[in-house]
């Protein structure tokens, strides 16, 4: 395997950072998860863009255009001849001091490229449904930690992960101060409800993520109302049907939550029509490695 350092192509042995990188010694960084299928970066623009509107809220200089950064993705790809998998970039602020200032971080940041392979979820769960858990760990406050910021801070989200599984859960329903459902550790949710696909909206706590948007995209072709709103666990609980995105997730189904089954506790007709369409995105939307 080879991974992407600031630009050099390097075996994951010799792919190491400063024990005084700001990411490893703050969480001083953010991140984007790209997926490629049958050699095609899955909406990888829309990633990089995500990845440098994240740097300008956090005040940090990539130090190359966007397109720069298409093309160390796909030249990482390349090289580890990844036909279908996932990518994980990484930018921090890059070399500092022991203090917190960003200032003392001269050196310009830090970034690498990993482009590997991902099982989020046994397969079975794809076909069955899964039974997730709301837990106690809150979502961060907004005012605290802009949660559309892809950041390096993802305690708050392993936390919750971990309670998930102290309830024999693979994934948790994070709830906001408000109770309010925000998202899963790393997913996004959907529900549907009579016909209406509904989501949390980002300012309840969600990150924009590319599968929601991409889900979003095929409800208006496939002329399904889907509306972005507040969601209470009362709306996820009486459901007709439920399911998750994420990149390295998927479009998963849920079919029970809390203990309580979601519709008739399968995968229901609407969420595989979602599915099939999104299946169909995946290797006609993104930027081709040839």
């Amino acid at each position: 395997m080879l991974i992407n350092l600031n630009g050099n192509l390097v075996p994951k042995e010799k792919a190491v950072v400063s024990v005084f990188d700001h990411g490893v010694l703050y969480g001083d960084g953010i991140f984007e998860g790209i997926r490629v299928y049958s050699n095609n970066v899955f909406r990888l623009k829309d990633h990089i863009e995500r990845l440098f509107d994240s740097a300008k809220f956090l005040n940090m200089d990539i130090g190359m255009p966007q397109e720069e950064m298409v093309k160390q993705v796909v030249k990482t790809v390349k090289a580890n001849k990844l036909k279908d998998g996932y990518i994980r970039l990484v930018v921090t602020r890059g070399v500092g001091d022991l203090g917190l200032d960003p200032k003392k971080c001269t050196e310009g940041v830090t970034y690498f490229i990993i482009a590997a392979n991902i099982t989020l979820y046994p397969e079975e769960l794809y076909v069955k449904g899964m039974a997730i858990t709301t837990v106690a760990v809150r979502r961060n406050l907004s005012e605290t930690l802009e949660p559309r910021v892809k950041s390096l801070n993802y305690l708050n989200n392993i936390l919750a992960k971990m309670e998930a599984g102290n309830h024999g859960s693979a994934e948790a329903i994070m709830i906001n101060n408000l109770g309010h459902v925000a998202e899963a550790t790393g997913d996004n949710i959907f529900y549907f409800k009579k016909g209406v696909l509904y989501t949390p909206t980002l300012t309840s706590g969600a990150l924009g993520g590319m599968t929601r948007r991409t889900v979003l995209e095929i409800a208006k072709e496939l002329k399904i109302e889907a509306v972005e709103t507040i969601v209470t666990r009362y709306d996820l609980y009486t459901a007709d049907e439920c399911f998750l995105t994420g990149t390295a997730a998927k479009v998963i189904p849920v079919t029970k939550i809390d203990g309580r089954n979601i519709g008739t506790g399968i995968p229901g007709a609407e969420t595989k029509k979602i599915i099939t369409a999104f299946k169909k995105k995946t290797t006609s939307l993104g930027v081709k490695v040839k």
